[in-house]
């Protein structure tokens, strides 16, 4: 009964997703909504990427990598296997909702498989070092992905089904953040933040680094891919070139400039710079020069100066005097 009263927002707050998912859609400019859909797909990968660099302490710069595993197996296993399939006398939603959560697992099951592989030499390794490591790992996947045929090389795959829509975006961000805030508040994520203060210590004290680090790694490899799936989904295309170390530094800034550990900071960060991008192109068709990406760059140098931290350091939302006041009146 504990589990299940724990677990009852969880489950309104993905009631509330669909039926928003049904209006949404309807009423929004297709450009702004996919705006809102690319905002959702970046919540989930900096939500897990805040897993390994806030929350443990290390520090990956491969996420895309991950990304990219996801997108490609999700991708390929539908267009190979499901594309055409649907279910005798059930809508076309229900099969196609059925297939892209199978590839959504599948994805980031394949992810997290890389993640293992990967991490468990090279989490050894601290700082800059695990940092190249990881760069590495993100830059041979891309560059395996362009020279394989079978999966469109640099042609990249077109004509992927486009499944992903507001409902499975924002419930994979929000079952990703659930699940993060859940481990946190074991014992496990009580290993992981002794890994971020001080490894010696926690070493000292029995817990083995290696292993929590490696956990950290895996699970944030999984979500990674999840989210790659759901781009795949919702794009229809995918590219090599879309996951190149670029879009691993787009994930890192977003955790740093949110706050590193704050799973909150993440979240906004992640909204506030997929806005932040977008809004700068009318500039950009304005003047017919491209100081979008100048611009963009000299704003977030400015907000790491004056917000060296983050914009919410290691805070969370329920840390909040205000928020403490309003939940006080709900529970009242």
């Amino acid at each position: 009964m504990s589990v299940l009263k724990g677990l009852w927002p969880l489950g309104a707050g993905l009631v509330f997703l669909g039926l928003l998912g049904q209006i949404i859609p309807q009423v929004m400019n297709p450009y702004y909504f996919s705006i809102l859909i690319y905002a959702g797909i970046n919540i989930t990968l900096a939500s897990s990427l805040n897993l390994v660099n806030g929350l443990t302490g290390q520090f990956s710069m491969g996420h895309a990598g991950f990304m990219a595993v996801g997108g490609y197996v999700a991708a390929f296993m539908n267009m190979s296997l499901f594309m055409d399939v649907h279910f005798a006398g059930m809508p076309n939603y229900v099969s196609e909702g059925f297939f892209l959560f199978l590839s959504l697992i599948v994805g980031g099951t394949a992810a997290a498989i890389l993640g293992y592989v990967v991490g468990l030499p090279s989490l050894r390794l601290k700082g800059d070092y695990l940092a190249i490591v990881t760069l590495g790992f993100g830059e041979i996947i891309r560059v395996l992905i362009l020279n394989m045929d079978f999966i469109g090389g640099a042609r990249g795959i077109p004509g992927i089904p486009q499944w992903t829509n507001f409902f499975w975006v924002y419930g994979v961000a929000l079952v990703c953040i659930v699940s993060i805030n859940r481990l946190m508040d074991s014992s496990h994520g009580r290993a992981l933040l002794a890994v971020r203060e001080d490894e010696i210590a926690a070493e000292a004290t029995g817990v083995n680094t290696t292993k929590y680090k490696v956990i950290a790694f895996v699970i944030g490899a999984f979500w990674a891919g999840v989210a790659g799936a759901l781009f795949a989904h919702f794009l229809t295309y995918l590219n090599p070139s879309t996951f190149d170390f670029n879009r691993s530094f787009e994930i890192i800034i977003m955790v740093v400039l949110g706050g590193m550990g704050s799973m909150t900071g993440a979240v906004f960060a992640a909204i506030f710079l997929t806005v932040l991008r977008e809004s700068l192109r009318p500039l950009q068709e304005l003047t017919q020069l491209d100081f979008r990406m100048v611009i963009y760059s000299l704003m977030l140098i400015i907000l790491m100066l004056t917000r060296p931290n983050g914009f919410f350091g290691t805070k969370e939302l329920t840390d909040f005097g205000w928020f403490k006041r309003f939940k006080k009146k709900l529970g009242a």
